[in-house]
């Protein structure tokens, strides 16, 4: 059984004209060979982009990229022919494949956009590229899956993402998963009484039925793995 804590202040982070992007995991030129991943989750970056700024079209392969939006909205191009503008609290999920293109830049009408966007190695490779929007999930107490299981598919098996928004004094379960991966996306919560502010994460290891508890309006993505 093992927790280890990941303070958001400690993150890597890269900047570009209109963009900021934190890192969870060695990314780029902030190489860490301490840490590479957790499990197939081999990127976790947040970023934060000025209306109308992103990225340009880039390729990728052998990827399931899924990104969750937390504010404004996101335009996703590809070379699947999807064109789509991702809303907050909605997932989309990206099979890179043999190999795809895309873009990704805030909408122009919406303002700023925070999103957060994980890459997972797939289980098997080669596979045709696809792409898929999840419609938003229902309000609902507790987490909510939106990748895996009964949310949007994945290439990687095993895998899921899921959501809680809770209210100040509300509190969550975590799953049974061997593996979890839990980010405070925002608010502050405590995790079996240690503190989690904005941007920090949990890794846990054969520690199921943990409790988060929020102190504040909180968003928490926990990726988990079998």
């Amino acid at each position: 059984m093992t927790r280890a804590l990941y303070a958001g202040s400690d993150r890597s982070s890269s900047t570009a004209e209109g963009r900021v992007t934190r890192h969870s995991f060695s990314f780029g030129p902030h190489y860490d060979p301490a840490n590479l991943g957790f499990g197939p989750l081999v990127c976790h970056n947040d970023d934060e982009l000025a209306q109308g700024a992103g990225y340009a079209e880039h390729p990728h392969s052998e990827l399931e990229i899924v990104t969750w939006v937390l504010e404004g909205a996101l335009v996703h191009t590809d070379s699947t022919g999807a064109r789509h503008v991702v809303e907050a609290g909605r997932a989309q999920v990206l099979s890179a494949g043999s190999g795809i293109r895309h873009s990704e830049v805030a909408d122009p009408g919406s303002g700023r956009c925070r999103f957060i966007q994980a890459w997972i190695t797939p289980s098997a490779p080669g596979t045709q590229p696809s792409y898929v929007l999840g419609e938003a999930p229902p309000a609902a107490a507790g987490l909510v899956e939106v990748v895996g299981g009964y949310g949007l598919p994945i290439d990687a098996a095993g895998t899921r993402l899921l959501v809680a928004r809770l209210a100040p004094g509300e509190s969550v379960a975590l799953p049974e998963d061997p593996r979890q991966h839990v980010f405070a996306a925002t608010g502050a919560a405590s995790l079996d009484g240690v503190p989690l502010a904005a941007g920090d994460a949990v890794r846990l290891t054969d520690e199921p039925g943990r409790v988060v508890r929020a102190s504040e309006a909180t968003e928490l993505l926990v990726w988990t793995f079998a």
